[in-house]
């Protein structure tokens, strides 16, 4: 099979400046919201994209956790690879790709740390497992084989029990957003694609962008 080959046509559905939100978080609402029900799997999943010292960009798959007007938050080691990154650069880039609707939605923004109370209530309300697995894993780092991970585990578990404390490593971030990009898959290529960009007094300005 020649990967060159494999087409598309997208014909799901249209993205138009009258039937869009003068507001890009409720329009990211209203389109997170028709995915949930539309069963796509994992909705919830998107791409974080980060750049190092080095200048070089990497990413990885994470999943949003809240959203509202302050931001959209994840949760994740802040001593991994993107921890670090952000320390550095506290920037990044969203992508979600809902395939079975043919959308897709990017964000980008400054990036902060959430509160500790934030991430406090958040980690307590993780499974058990989840929780352990926060202690056990040295997230980005090199281990020997995943005996490491399940030692860890083991060991963390008999520490704490059933209340595994929050390890001050792992917490939330909140990436504030300054531009949005809402595209929809169209016939011939012919993408829509409608972008909104924060203006100093804080409102959005909405543009259609050529595909």
């Amino acid at each position: 099979m020649n990967i060159a080959d494999l087409r598309k046509s997208y014909e799901k559905a249209e993205l138009s400046e009258s039937a869009s939100q003068a507001d890009p978080l409720r329009q990211f609402a209203h389109w997170l919201e028709e995915a949930i029900q539309s069963e796509v799997p994992e909705p919830n999943a998107m791409t974080v994209a980060t750049v190092g010292s080095d200048l070089r960009p990497s990413t990885r798959i994470v999943l949003i956790k809240d959203f509202d007007e302050r931001g959209v938050v994840w949760y994740t080691n802040y001593q991994s690879r993107k921890g670090q990154e952000l320390a550095g650069n506290p920037f990044a880039a969203l992508q979600f790709h809902w395939v079975e609707l043919e959308r897709v939605v990017r964000i980008e923004g400054s990036v902060e740390k959430v509160s500790d109370e934030e991430s406090d209530t958040y980690f307590h309300s993780r499974p058990l497992d989840s929780r352990i697995g926060a202690w056990a894993s040295p997230q980005s780092q090199v281990i020997a084989g995943r005996s490491v991970l399940v030692t860890n585990a083991a060991r963390y578990g008999a520490q704490f029990l059933l209340q595994p404390p929050r390890p001050p490593h792992w917490g939330g971030y909140r990436l504030r957003p300054e531009r949005w990009e809402f595209w929809q898959g169209r016939k011939s290529r012919l993408h829509d694609r409608l972008r909104y960009v924060k203006q100093e007094d804080g409102t959005w300005l909405r543009e259609r962008l050529a595909p």
